[in-house]
């Protein structure tokens, strides 16, 4: 085996780098990142008004195909690239919501509100309780000639149409219409990579925007890109290192999954943790029957929203992502749709988006691998249930609501769809898509919960030595994005693998 490490952490994404820059910012243990993706950043990836790093073919993110629901194919990308998708999402940085408590220790509002703000620099609301001002993320909100005009409208329109104003999306209060929180300096997307590597290396968040990509490694910590995993080794019960796609092993005291929630499934499956059934089925020696494993997975389904304006263009650091509305559906006052306006299009000379997305669905998805070697299929199985077309059309209809408002011209759908429940069925299901905030597919929980892959300490059930720090551990996806969750749940696997900053509690 190659040189043996503390700790080796696999997957150099938002919930990686964080739990990797605190443990070798507390300079306890030599800490190993091995990245699948390149070190380096492409200037799409720095540009926040760029979203072309998550496109189809780019050679930053993986695309790995699903089944958004019976004969609705698509492709999804995951960051792979040192900073994970938050290198190449919209740069959203809202917090979960109090009601999206998961039960168990370590993880009330309380507990992640301590993460949160230790995570923040917040510009806007750093000084008022329940927010940080000295955290390796820079997070602003649209203002001055960084706000699109259709922003103002959007809030306009939310307010004649009766919805409350929410000014702080990450306060933790009543859902309503506000700004969008970001994390973004003078155009460039601050990636976690940048944030956290930069605290190991005594940078603040601005001199990582400076230094982005030749940053060099301090002592205790080392990042390796182009390495992807092939698979956990196992000692009987116990995890002892890590075999690279290349055919080599690299030994540690302690190995961390912290791939994503498609990539760490994948990962345990491959190493013959999983559903016992299923991994004889693909061919997969058994070491450790975890049935949870890829089962009962959300996410957000979406469908965008379309419409025009004669506004000029934006900024040119200005942000797509710039205002959103949090709202009740169904009986949920913490809210359970959101509505994101894009006030930069997608394409040139193209229309802005409003997207429409269900926040609490019904719909729980499974992840399996059919071949030993092969890729993961990815069922979604996204609006099965009546209560979940029901409250997607009600997002969708409010959207054309603040369309018809003020915010623009709509594109589609027709009024005769919108008109018709069956109708907008069948245009949203021509038209559905995932916000991309996958998680559960390797869910915490108690010993006695037959589904459980971790426990509240993010330890694997049943195999020492082995965690999961990333998206895969949360039962439920929250109210709101998951950029500022998945750095939140690497403060708590660093919290738990014994580093906590100095001067914090939590």
């Amino acid at each position: 085996m190659a040189q043996g490490y503390d700790v080796v952490v696999v997957g150099g994404g938002s919930a990686g780098c964080t739990l990797a820059g605190r443990l070798a910012a507390a300079g306890a243990c030599r800490v190993l990142v091995l990245e699948a993706g390149p070190l380096g950043w492409m200037p799409e990836i720095l540009d926040v008004t760029s979203l072309a790093a998550a496109a189809p073919g780019h050679p930053a993110n993986w695309a790995h195909p699903v089944e958004l629901r019976s004969g609705s194919d698509a492709n999804i990308p995951r960051g792979r690239v040192l900073g994970g998708s938050g290198a190449v999402n919209g740069a959203v940085w809202m917090r979960a919501t109090p009601a999206d408590g998961w039960g168990l220790p370590g993880w009330t509002w309380a507990d992640m509100l301590l993460r949160y703000v230790r995570s923040e620099a917040d510009t806007d609301f750093g000084a008022r309780p329940g927010h940080g001002a000295a955290g390796p993320v820079p997070v602003t909100r649209p203002a001055g000639a960084l706000l699109h005009a259709a922003a103002e409208r959007f809030l306009a329109a939310a307010a004649a149409c009766g919805f409350p104003a929410e000014p702080d999306k990450n306060a933790g209060g009543a859902p309503g219409a506000g700004l969008v929180p970001g994390n973004a300096v003078d155009g460039v997307r601050v990636n976690p990579a940048m944030a956290y590597l930069s605290v190991a290396g005594g940078l603040d968040g601005q001199a990582a925007v400076r230094k982005a990509g030749r940053r060099e490694d301090p002592g205790p910590l080392t990042v390796r890109g182009d390495s992807p995993a092939d698979r956990v080794v196992l000692d009987g019960t116990r995890a002892v290192g890590v075999r690279l796609a290349d055919g080599t092993t690299v030994r540690a005291g302690e190995v961390v999954l912290a791939a994503g929630a498609v990539g760490t499934p994948h990962l345990l499956l491959r190493s013959g943790i999983g559903p016992a059934d299923d991994l004889r089925a693909a061919g997969v020696e058994v070491r450790h029957d975890l049935p949870g494993v890829g089962r009962g997975f959300t996410d957000h389904p979406a469908v965008f929203l379309p419409f025009t304006t004669d506004d000029p263009p934006p900024h040119p650091h200005a942000r797509a992502a710039q205002a959103a509305l949090d709202l009740d559906a169904g009986a949920d006052p913490a809210g359970d749709c959101q509505l994101l306006l894009f006030a930069r299009p997608f394409a040139p000379g193209g229309p802005l988006h409003v997207m429409c997305q269900l926040m609490q669905p019904d719909s729980r998805g499974r992840l399996t691998l059919p071949e030993a070697d092969g890729s993961p299929r990815i069922s979604y199985r996204y609006l099965r249930t009546e209560r979940d077309r029901r409250r997607l059309r009600h997002a969708v209809r409010v959207g054309a609501d603040l369309l018809r408002a003020g915010l623009g011209a709509r594109v589609g759908p027709s009024g005769a769809d919108l008109g018709s429940d069956r109708g907008l069925d069948w245009w949203i299901a021509a038209h559905l898509t995932t916000a991309q905030h996958l998680c559960g597919t390797a869910a915490m929980g108690p010993a006695d919960d037959p589904l459980a892959v971790v426990d509240p300490a993010l330890r694997v059930h049943g195999i020492e030595r082995l965690r999961v720090v990333d998206l895969s551990v949360l039962p439920v996806a929250p109210r709101r994005g998951t950029a500022a969750t998945a750095v939140a749940v690497g403060e708590a696997g660093a919290e738990f693998l014994g580093a906590r900053p100095a001067g914090t509690a939590g």
